[in-house]
């Protein structure tokens, strides 16, 4: 393992790459967006020059401070998004704000690349000793190492959320097939590699081993931001003055949801209708789960004790976390976390699979119970279902100490 030497001083300017901040327009953050999302309002409080690169089907788009700026009002939702231009209309098939948020990019950009083209000749507008940074895992593969390599003094920081795709492929979908390459280039081009855990940087270190080259690195815990639980957002007909249980995220084979469903059977066989708790599943459905997606289609059990939502907003989503007996994370493999975390913070118990990450960031705090011991899982959600939860509300960040953004970024700037 080779640790990073700290810089003398800021970079000349730094480029976050933004590509799948934008790509996701139209739809809902996963957790990698939320990471680049908070890499963007960071990097915006800083004196240091801040440029941003996105990559779309019309081209690779260079934003200097105040489009990158105007960028991230319109992400965050300040600003709304302009008209689509004309040439947007070759891309009809996407929704109209994806189209408009390709015309502002366009309106934008002080420099754009065609479509295909590597973005080589946008290292002309980067200062000497600009540093790039790479959240997303985008642009690893569309030549943004190559034109970081034409910037006098250009430096490339990769962080890597997880090597799972590697480690167990057949959770991961489709668009994963990628992921040995982009790990090799980053083993082959990254000055600096961040990772969000020490239980991660392990991981992958063995894996880029194996490729020829382990970079650099640096192990520095996401920060976990909780928004104000707000229940005045939540759907009609969730009560949260009845026992219930959160499965929060996305909807794929890795988090394991058909354990929950054979527990919340074996329940409504061995107990009165009253006696069992609501299971609240909270995400969008993911990819290779037909049998799941199934089982949420056509079980007598959803409606009246299990109940999927999708879309809910931040606030609801806390307000249904912090009103729920527990957090229920049967993952076979995370590579962070963040809903324990975030129910950590909000004062909510979790029960969980022993997995290294989460003690890692969270020690003995969860109620830790393997994957395959259902009656394990039954047995300690019914005994927190049984258990009379505390009615007032719990102070934010006061229930369970965290990891914080501002921790993270003060080991990550040292070194970028």
């Amino acid at each position: 393992m080779t640790q990073p030497t700290p810089i003398d001083g800021p970079p000349a300017a730094r480029l976050l790459d933004l590509t799948r901040l934008v790509s996701r327009v139209a739809r809902g953050w996963s957790g990698v967006d939320r990471v680049e999302a908070a890499y963007l309002r960071h990097l915006l409080t800083l004196p240091d020059p801040l440029f941003s690169l996105i990559t779309t089907g019309r081209g690779t788009f260079l934003l200097d401070q105040d489009g990158t700026q105007a960028l991230a009002d319109r992400l965050f939702g300040r600003v709304d998004w302009g008209k689509p231009d004309l040439a947007s209309y070759l891309f009809r098939k996407q929704p109209r704000v994806k189209r408009a948020a390709f015309s502002d990019l366009a309106r934008l950009a002080i420099a754009h690349t065609r479509r295909n083209r590597p973005p080589l000749h946008l290292a002309r507008h980067l200062p000497a000793g600009t540093a790039w940074i790479n959240v997303g895992h985008s642009n690893l593969l569309s030549g943004g190492f190559e034109m970081m390599g034409m910037v006098p003094g250009g430096r490339s920081s990769v962080l890597i959320h997880d090597t799972i795709p590697l480690d167990y492929p057949e959770y991961s979908s489709p668009g994963s097939a990628d992921f040995t390459d982009r790990l090799a280039i980053v083993a082959r081009r990254a000055d600096l590699v961040i990772y969000n855990s020490r239980q991660t940087q392990i991981v992958a270190e063995r894996w880029m081993a194996g490729l020829g080259r382990v970079p650099p690195g640096i192990a520095a815990l996401l920060g976990v931001e909780v928004t104000e639980p707000n229940s005045r957002e939540l759907p009609e007909g969730i009560d949260l003055s009845k026992p219930c249980f959160v499965a929060l995220g996305t909807i794929e084979p890795r988090k394991n949801h058909r354990l929950l469903f054979d527990i919340w059977e074996d329940f409504a066989r061995t107990l009165p209708p009253e006696q069992i708790p609501d299971l609240h599943v909270v995400g969008r459905r993911g990819w290779m789960n037909g049998d799941v997606f199934a089982w949420l289609d056509t079980s007598p059990l959803v409606g009246r004790h299990v109940h999927e939502w999708n879309g809910l907003s931040d606030g609801a989503v806390s307000a249904l976390v912090q009103g729920a007996r527990g957090l229920l994370m049967p993952s076979f493999a995370e590579g962070f976390g963040l809903p324990p975390a975030e129910a950590h913070a909000l004062g909510t118990p979790v029960i969980a699979n022993p997995l290294p990450v989460y003690r890692e960031i969270l020690g003995n705090n969860p109620v830790y119970a393997d994957v395959g011991d259902m009656y394990s899982w039954r047995n300690k959600i019914l005994e927190l279902s049984q258990t009379e939860k505390p009615r007032q509300t719990v102070a934010m960040g006061n229930a369970g100490r965290v990891p914080t953004w501002q921790e993270h970024f003060n080991l990550v700037l040292k070194v970028t």
